[in-house]
């Protein structure tokens, strides 16, 4: 593991085994899985149950559109493990929810909980849809129909869905209570990222790019940048993005570019990241036409020489066609996988450190958590004291995986996988195979 070129370590990367399909995120993750599982020698049997999904459901979700005709979306939820506790992860709508995705995304989930010491296995969801052509009320019904699928296997000590892409804690609203509907109580810790009113927790907006943020800033301190020196660039403007820029803008930093699916937008001296974020909310959440900077493209802000990238945006991003000419000095990644497996040795070999989604991104669950918790106590905290419990575990969890790193000579992502796969394996073996 290094941060520099250099040719003579030994190589880390033996044969991957299948060549890799972009595409397919459940592949990208495996690859990761695999490295880190023959560096902790496990055995045959014991792969197999950590790689497997604990279970897959797959449910249709006919709903009566604003038109009188009926139209059947296609949902998913994959619990892929379980055996730190209930199981967690987000439900997004969106037209290219696929099987593969969900569960590449749920085992993520697995190891980000791992990952940070938060007690839950993980989960994914969603449905094969698109929100912009919908209306309120059809989201209402195709939400509640899919909760109503899936209560054999939701529950606060057993599943709890949270927000992710095109939901949000109105859609979470609506799960909380076509579930309680059915319990015949106010289930609230059956989902997190609810409105406050309903139990949510402050913080829980900025949690993602807080903790993106609080680890760049611990990878910054190892390669000796200070913050208010350094230079960086955000893709994706989003609730991660947005505040990541945000808060590292107000670490006095430099953040020379932004983005959305307008495009880039770029500016060498720095660009105002409060007026580019009152300009965004006020053009209908989007940055065209934004004159802070000038255009380029979202393939060339990835590109450019900067300390700083904050991919938070979609999967697949950074790959082999273009790792080769990223030229940031920390990539923290924001979004889940935009950095294909391909493109990892490519990046290593380059010195890039790579802080992997599992921890860069694992804010939104921690506080996520910290929802859980507050629900179950009925005891709400001040935002400060989320925030300082946030960027505790944050800082804790970066440190333990810089820490493996150095020990067996791996990247910051396999030594990630390698941690929070030896605390899932530890807890199994504890625990043992029913049977």
């Amino acid at each position: 593991m290094s941060y520099s070129s250099n040719p003579t370590k030994p190589s880390i990367y033996k044969e991957p085994g299948p060549i890799l399909d972009h595409e397919n995120p459940f592949e990208s993750m495996m690859e990761r899985f695999r490295f880190a599982s023959d560096i902790l020698n496990l055995d045959e049997g014991m792969f197999q149950y950590l790689s497997n999904p604990a279970k897959q459901v797959i449910v249709s979700v006919p709903v009566m559109m604003d038109n009188g005709k009926i139209q059947v979306f296609e949902g998913f939820r994959v619990l892929h493990n379980d055996v730190l506790g209930p199981t967690k992860g987000g439900i997004r709508y969106a037209p290219d929810v696929n099987l593969d995705e969900v569960k590449a995304l749920a085992a993520w989930m697995t190891w980000k909980c791992a990952v940070v010491n938060v007690p839950y296995g993980g989960a994914k969801g969603g449905i094969r849809c698109n929100p912009k052509e919908m209306s309120q009320r059809e989201l209402e019904s195709m939400t509640r129909r899919y909760t109503a699928s899936l209560l054999d296997i939701l529950g606060p000590e057993k599943d709890i869905p949270a927000p992710d892409m095109n939901t949000n804690e109105q859609v979470m609203a609506w799960i909380m209570d076509t579930y309680s509907m059915h319990a015949r109580s106010t289930q609230t810790a059956v989902v997190t990222g609810k409105p406050i009113i309903l139990g949510g927790s402050k913080g829980r907006k900025e949690a993602t790019g807080r903790g993106v943020v609080t680890v760049t800033l611990a990878g910054l301190n190892k390669l000796g940048i200070k913050a208010n020196k350094a230079t960086v660039a955000v893709q994706g403007f989003g609730n991660v993005g947005s505040i990541s820029a945000k808060l590292m803008y107000e670490q006095g930093s430099k953040v020379i570019a932004i983005s959305d699916i307008s495009g880039a937008y770029f500016n060498a001296s720095g660009i105002d990241i409060p007026a580019a974020i009152n300009y965004y909310t006020l053009n209908k959440n989007s940055l065209d036409g934004f004159t802070g900077a000038d255009k380029i493209t979202n393939e060339e802000l990835l590109e450019l020489e900067c300390d700083v990238l904050i991919p938070a945006a979609k999967e697949d991003q950074i790959s082999k066609k273009n790792a080769s000419r990223i030229r940031a000095k920390i990539i923290a990644e924001g979004a889940n996988g935009p950095v294909t497996a391909n493109a990892d040795k490519i990046l290593d070999e380059k010195g890039i450190m790579v802080i992997p989604d599992i921890l860069a991104n694992a804010g939104g669950v921690t506080v996520s958590y910290f929802e859980w918790v507050q629900d179950r106590q009925g005891y709400f905290w001040t935002e400060e004291r989320v925030n300082r419990r946030l960027i505790r575990m944050m800082r804790e969890a970066f440190e333990n995986t810089f820490a493996v790193a150095e020990k067996y000579n791996v990247t910051q992502r396999q030594a990630a996988y390698i941690l929070a796969i030896d605390k899932v394996a530890t807890t199994l073996r504890i625990r043992g195979i029913y049977a």
